[in-house]
């Protein structure tokens, strides 16, 4: 693969190229350090094909992977990743099944069918656990079917009320899932590598994750104006993968029951429904749900709403930051965002804010530099 030094100099010895058109010139601005063409994304009303919003189980203090017991029970909580809940959801299963692994048993119970419970039932499964899901939701229904996808845990936590020892756990749940994940890069499902260009807002701002964290964060490059073609003047080039909830879901689902999983429909109006299971320990990834299942009053909403349009298979790299606004580009269509409204329980798309999140993208995509356009 020819690094960016060498895309920089094969490309500068191009002619011009020619259609039927008009001549165009193409440099390396207009390519990913990969050498991947940046096409511009047709923001237009009559290409949206829907608009959702979800809501995040956030906490300040962050997400909470613990174990506890309860009568004859070991719960063993996994929930409240807020934006993070795909990203991490490999990782704080594995911390998860480390715990459940502490006991003399082998037959759970996974309360939930999102990301987190999905991977925890997957991990537990592998490790010679019998595992029954319990879920009031399936696929497509579930809260990680509405988000985004982009493998980076984002909006997780305040800085400002997270502790030493959670940060710490914080980072191992990041770097298993970022392995985990990798095994999972395909079609069968839906995650690929991906360029994300992050717009900052001036020479001293940084990506505080890709900063924090670079080895997880390949091909980190700082971009001045003349090497990329978006308008913005500072711009970082992180790579991460893009997982496609549409397609990873289902597939997950699939393996799980392929390994002889069983899976239940079924809500619990409180925490006694939840004691009177057979199974002895109880996987916890009910995210909002642990809310009133086990009174945990610091989680609260976070609404977030995103536009689709139609999809465009030449658009091959994530946008973030543009005022607020980001957009990724998946199979089931060009996803634009975003809104983070606290403590939001409507989960009724805003008019205003689809308005909004379309001509902002719309301004921005128009200043794009295109030369194949």
């Amino acid at each position: 693969m020819l690094n960016r030094r060498q895309l920089l100099q094969s490309l500068a010895t191009l002619p011009l190229l020619s259609s039927c058109a008009a001549p165009i010139q193409v440099r390396a601005r207009n390519h990913t350090p990969s050498g991947l063409p940046l096409r511009r994304v047709n923001v237009t009303e009559d290409r949206v094909i829907r608009s959702i919003a979800g809501l995040r189980p956030y906490r300040p203090s962050g997400f909470v992977v613990k174990a506890e017991r309860m009568n004859d029970k070991v719960i063993v909580h996994n929930y409240g990743h807020g934006g993070g809940g795909i990203t991490l959801s490999w990782g704080t299963s594995h911390l998860a099944m480390e715990l459940a692994n502490q006991t003399q048993h082998r037959r759970c119970a996974v309360l939930g069918s999102g990301a987190s419970g999905l991977s925890a039932a997957r991990l537990l499964q592998n490790a010679g656990w019998e595992v029954t899901i319990y879920s009031k939701d399936l696929p497509p229904n579930t809260t990680s079917n509405v988000a985004g996808g982009q493998w980076s845990p984002t909006s997780v936590y305040s800085q400002d009320s997270v502790t030493p020892e959670f940060l710490k756990q914080f980072e191992s749940a990041m770097r298993h899932a970022y392995r985990y994940y990798q095994n999972l890069v395909g079609p069968k499902y839906g995650v690929r590598w991906i360029s994300n260009y992050m717009i900052l807002g001036g020479d001293e701002s940084v990506d505080s994750l890709s900063d924090t964290y670079p080895g997880m964060y390949p091909q980190r490059i700082r971009l001045s104006q003349s090497e990329h073609p978006f308008p913005a003047e500072h711009v970082l080039h992180i790579d991460t993968m893009l997982v496609e909830p549409a397609v990873y879901l289902p597939a997950m689902m699939n393996d799980f029951q392929i390994a002889g999983g069983k899976i239940v429909v079924k809500e619990f109006k409180d925490r006694g429904e939840v004691l009177e299971l057979d199974e002895p320990v109880v996987i916890n990834c009910t995210g909002l749900g642990s809310r009133d299942l086990f009174d945990d009053n610091e989680l609260i909403p976070i609404k977030g709403q995103l536009t689709f349009l139609l999809p465009q298979e030449e658009v091959e790299y994530i946008i973030i930051g543009n005022r607020g606004l980001y957009m990724f580009p998946r199979s089931d269509g060009i996803l634009l965002g975003g809104t983070y409204e606290r403590n939001n329980w409507d989960t009724t798309p805003d008019p205003k804010e689809t308005s909004r999140i379309i001509s902002g993208h719309q301004a921005f995509f128009n200043a794009m530099q295109d030369p194949w356009a």
